[in-house]
């Protein structure tokens, strides 16, 4: 009598419509479940086309190939004897769907759609696909013919059905419907299933990963059985992270866990576990036995195949294990590390450009830089060959091998300090001692000339010179000459990035990196075109204060001293004169609220869904020791009129690593409009009233 059944799930790097590269991690996969005794693999959520493929989905030849690396999955030798659930979109009678196609020795078993699709934040499914809406109802699919010739089927089931082996019952989720209200494993478990699996592309957020863990732990706490997932990792074309975790769970305790955080492109997790533990947990549920009993059941699909042994009695089991989860700082020195690695890689660069002023924002930008090239030294150190072949195109040195992180920083990393004169001695030490800590290479330049170029042309063509106020100049003057500064700087480093290599007589271009945080950008503060525009910006969806923590962790943990200084200077733009050689202008005077306020705004505004009123009414209560009620009235209105009227900055925000659930992300994430009305009259006259009530 067979009992311990092994199984394998993945995290696979996919990249959106990389057929050849999506192949070669999938036969990977399989190669390693096969050589630790595993006899069913599961893979991430449409790995085989990569997720990310947004409107590629409409086309016809996304299905084709798709179809095509089927047929190389199921002739080949490497999928014999081993269930393999992959991932792929479906047309099935003129409709697109998201599936897991699921085959056994050059048959496939079950075609299963997806239920429930994602269709908030950053997905957009129900876009491209349509959920299967019969539940617990089979039809017949019609194969294509490169598919027929391979299997020998004219037609396959295609629904909402489990497998049934010889030993045991499997059904399928997909993402979200783990995290839906009415998740399938709920009524699949009642009906007898005894092993759950949930293919994902879950992104990665800040303190997001043990809300998934919860979820698979608790899908089998109340109803027992074994849950297996696998999710996505990396950075597959687009803004998202996706943060691998896979994870096999059994009666609500985990027994093996995956990084979350890797550049490994293919890590598999295998488990051998006994059926008895779960059917011997059930039988002591009485409510649950007594709800299934009335269950209504699900097809099946018979399967001559088993997961476990004949004789399997002295096979060891895996024990449950604590699952260790990252500190929010050591999140944000892994996922956008392994993302800018991604990134850089697969755009076949030769390294990043950055901007360095010596503030927060710039040092926790190329911490996180000096963070991957740790990452590349420790995969190299550990055995990884693709890392290694990776470092070694993008340095153009086909014998280096990346050992110390300051080293391939000096390689990889551009750091740039523009000084005006406008800018202090002491940010241009500050940036140029970090530099020298992390191994960038670093150049110091001064902008003044091109500045007064500027300028000077605006003065020949209208015979007027405009003024900072601190010389007797307009507002508009002065946000003017600011503007000069910040806009120069950033065609200064696209050429610097562009030419640098060149002029050291080495091959290649530079990536821009940006560094406007996730609060500036909520509230604008930051020019239109100027540093902030770049090619990417790793903590554009990162606040201030989970940036200046990180900072304290980069001391701690990377010993860089230099930013001791860097976490105590307030933090300036250093576009004003300065007065007596010191620094004038701060940011937080200049926005009118502080970095903390701006958390607070950012949180209220789009995840509690709240308006000016809304903000205002939350407020009043959150903040009534520290402020009356006309005064949270003044910040929400203060705070809504510079929002609204810097929004149309989002519309050219640089594509940053997603990390919040407020960030202001005008790609996909926070659709709103760019041009408002920003008296909202209405809006802050019902503030008003309630202010002069309380």
């Amino acid at each position: 009598m067979g009992r311990a059944v092994t199984v394998a799930t993945c995290a696979l790097n996919q990249w959106a419509l990389d057929f050849e590269g999506n192949l070669e991690r999938i036969f990977k996969s399989i190669d390693i479940a096969k050589s630790k005794g595993a006899r069913y693999r599961l893979g991430p959520e449409l790995e085989i086309c990569g997720y990310g493929c947004s409107d590629h989905y409409y086309e016809s030849d996304t299905l084709l190939h798709s179809f095509q690396v089927l047929e190389k999955l199921l002739e080949s030798p490497a999928t014999q004897d081993i269930i393999c659930d992959v991932g792929m979109p479906v047309l099935h009678r003129n409709v697109r769907y998201n599936c897991r196609v699921i085959f056994l020795n050059k048959k496939i078993l079950l075609i299963r759609p997806k239920i429930s699709l994602a269709n908030g934040g950053n997905y957009r499914e129900l876009r491209w696909f349509a959920p299967w809406s019969k539940a617990r109802h089979v039809e017949e699919y019609f194969l294509p013919r490169i598919i027929q010739e391979v299997t020998g089927q004219e037609t396959v089931p295609f629904g909402d059905a489990v497998l049934a082996t010889k030993d045991t019952c499997l059904g399928a989720e997909i993402c979200e419907e783990l995290w839906a209200p009415n998740s399938p494993h709920i009524e699949m478990g009642l009906d007898g299933v005894e092993i759950f699996t949930n293919s994902s592309g879950s992104h990665h957020v800040l303190r997001k990963a043990h809300a998934r863990v919860d979820l698979v732990n608790s899908a089998t706490a109340k109803n027992g059985g074994i849950y297996i997932l696998a999710n996505q990792k990396g950075c597959d074309g687009d803004r998202l992270y996706y943060d691998g975790c896979a994870m096999i769970s059994m009666n609500g305790e985990t027994v093996a866990q995956g990084s979350q955080f890797s550049l490994d492109d293919v890590e598999v997790l295998v488990a051998t576990l006994d059926l008895e533990d779960v059917r011997s947990y059930r039988a002591e549920i009485s409510s649950r036995n007594l709800v299934a009993s009335k269950v209504n059941p699900y097809p099946r699909v018979k399967v001559n195949f088993a997961l476990s042994c004949p004789d399997d009695v002295a096979v060891p089991t895996c024990m449950p294990i604590q699952w260790r989860h990252h500190s929010p700082e050591e999140e944000i020195s892994l996922g956008p590390a392994c993302w800018l690695w991604d990134y850089l890689r697969r755009s076949k660069q030769a390294g990043f450009l950055l901007p360095l002023s010596g503030g927060i924002d710039s040092s926790a930008t190329a911490c996180l830089v000096y963070s991957m090239c740790h990452q590349v030294c420790l995969a190299v150190k550990n055995g990884n060959a693709d890392v290694l072949a990776d470092a070694r195109r993008i340095v153009n040195d086909e014998t280096y091998i990346p050992e110390d992180p300051r080293e391939l920083c000096k390689r990889v990393f551009t750091t740039c300090y523009m000084a005006s004169e406008n800018s202090s001695q002491d940010t241009c030490n500050r940036a140029k001692l970090l530099a020298e800590q992390i191994g960038s290479y670093h150049i110091n330049l001064n902008i003044d000339a091109a500045v007064k170029a500027v300028v000077g042309i605006f003065s020949v063509v209208t015979g007027q010179t405009p003024r900072f106020s601190v010389y007797g100049g307009s507002s508009r003057e002065s946000l003017a000459l600011q503007n000069v500064q910040a806009r120069v700087r950033m065609v200064l480093a696209y050429l610097f990035a562009q030419l640098t290599l060149w002029a050291r007589g080495m091959p290649g271009g530079l990536l821009v990196l940006g560094s406007a945080n996730v609060d500036e950008s909520l509230r604008g503060y930051l020019t239109k075109y100027d540093c902030s525009s770049a090619d990417i910006n790793p903590i554009g969806g990162i606040s201030k204060t989970d940036l200046k923590n990180f900072i304290q962790y980069c001391i701690e943990n990377f010993q860089l001293t230099a930013l001791r200084s860097i976490m105590s200077a307030p933090p300036t733009a250093e576009l004003e004169p300065l007065v007596d050689g010191q620094v004038a202008q701060t940011d937080e005077a200049d926005m009118g609220m502080t970095y903390a306020e701006l958390s607070v705004y950012g949180k209220l505004r789009k995840i509690a869904k709240a308006g000016p009123y809304s903000m205002f009414c939350k407020l009043i209560s959150m903040w009534k020791e520290i402020c009356t009620p006309r005064e949270v009235a003044s910040k929400v209105k203060h705070f809504f009129r510079m929002y609204s009227v810097n929004r149309h900055k989002m519309t050219i925000l640089t594509p940053s690593y997603h990390a919040e659930n407020y960030s202001p992300d005008d790609n996909r994430f926070d659709l709103r409009p760019f041009l408002y009305n920003t008296s909202w009259s209405w809006q802050f006259r019902c503030i008003d009233k309630q202010v002069n009530v309380l």
